[in-house]
């Protein structure tokens, strides 16, 4: 699910256009495909997280630390999936078929939103929030995953519950006031629909201005998502080379490791590779669109590309847990089953 950064403001007709926007992407039917698109994005969204969330919540087997995150993780993409995508949908449909756009909305360059609350300020912060919640729990996850390979001895001492729970905490707050930074720390800034990605973006707050001199605030957040995306891949290349020597040695039916990690242990670590590679190749996209962004590059078609394939992976995590996770797929059978025994789904 980084987030959303953009400086293009949409002229309002009937129809709603934004500079760089032929009518092949802007025309009715485009539009009318894209509605179409952002509403099954949005059922698949809130369906596959809410199968996440029943399967974790209803069997206790998988209240582990990982499943805490797992169920954090869920949580952020299901907040997309319920106030993020809904109101871009509301709002492509009012441009569509109202003859006046909403009060909030943006129009030519130089007019401010009229209104007394604007929703981007909410929508927005969200999006990014969700964002940085995401990405900083697949690292924790990464984390969690890699004592369990590397120090398999240690892991039941080192990764708790309680000490789970009170870094999920942690990530959501430090994760939404990173969300906050550009509006605190620059007078710059402001949150408004754009016409080109269609979503809430990060924008001049004056309209068809250049980013302001402190626009590099900016760069705070391709900076922590690297960062954190470069840790989650150093720690998976150490597990993964552990995992390697290991089996290499159980091979060779030599003496391996006095105490090797678990089969469930490799397998978990090898789903969190497959999700952090599903993050790290919807983010990219969105990382190359900030840093042209904050120089004043203006990528209108590309924009909506970069933040819809980022938006699109919140649907992806549990396609993932089907198809890696055996645990995941049991306590999906048994939540659709109508006559299961109510022990059985506690002890799976």
């Amino acid at each position: 699910m980084s987030v959303p950064v953009g400086n293009l403001s949409a002229n309002v007709s009937n129809t709603v256009t934004a500079p760089g926007c032929s009518l092949c992407c802007c025309g009715l039917l485009s539009r009318t495909l894209t509605v179409v698109f952002m509403v099954s994005l949005a059922i698949a969204i809130v369906a596959g997280n809410t199968v996440t969330l029943s399967v974790f919540v209803q069997t206790r087997q998988c209240r582990t630390p990982q499943g805490y995150l797992k169920v954090s993780l869920a949580l952020a993409d299901m907040m997309v999936g319920v106030l993020v995508v809904p109101f871009s949908v509301y709002t492509e449909i009012s441009l569509l078929v109202a003859t006046v756009p909403p009060g909030w909305f943006r129009g030519p360059p130089g007019k401010s939103p009229v209104g007394p609350w604007q929703p981007c300020k909410l929508i927005g912060l969200v999006f990014a929030g969700c964002t940085f919640v995401s990405i900083s729990t697949i690292f924790l996850m990464t984390l969690e995953r890699g004592v369990a390979v590397l120090r398999p001895l240690h892991k039941d001492f080192l990764v708790t519950r309680r000490r789970t729970l009170l870094l999920i905490l942690l990530s959501w707050a430090g994760s939404f006031l990173l969300a906050l930074a550009p509006l605190c720390l620059s007078d710059g800034f402001t949150l408004e629909y754009n016409a080109c990605s269609r979503m809430c973006n990060y924008a001049p707050l004056r309209a068809g201005a250049r980013p302001p001199s402190d626009g590099s605030v900016l760069l705070l957040f391709p900076a922590f998502d690297f960062t954190l995306l470069g840790g989650t891949l150093a720690i998976n290349v150490l597990s993964f080379t552990s995992i390697r020597r290991y089996t290499h040695k159980r091979r060779l039916l030599s003496e391996g490791c006095p105490h090797p990690p678990s089969f469930s242990d490799i397998k978990a670590a090898k789903t969190i590779g497959i999700l952090t590679f599903a993050f790290a190749a919807s983010f990219l996209p969105i990382a190359v669109f900030v840093l042209g962004n904050v120089v004043g590059h203006s990528w209108c078609s590309f924009s909506f590309v970069a933040f819809w394939m980022l938006t699109a992976n919140s649907c992806c995590n549990v396609v993932i847990y089907s198809v890696r996770d055996r645990r995941f797929r049991r306590g999906v059978t048994l939540l659709f089953r109508c006559d299961r025994p109510p022990l059985l789904e506690e002890k799976s």
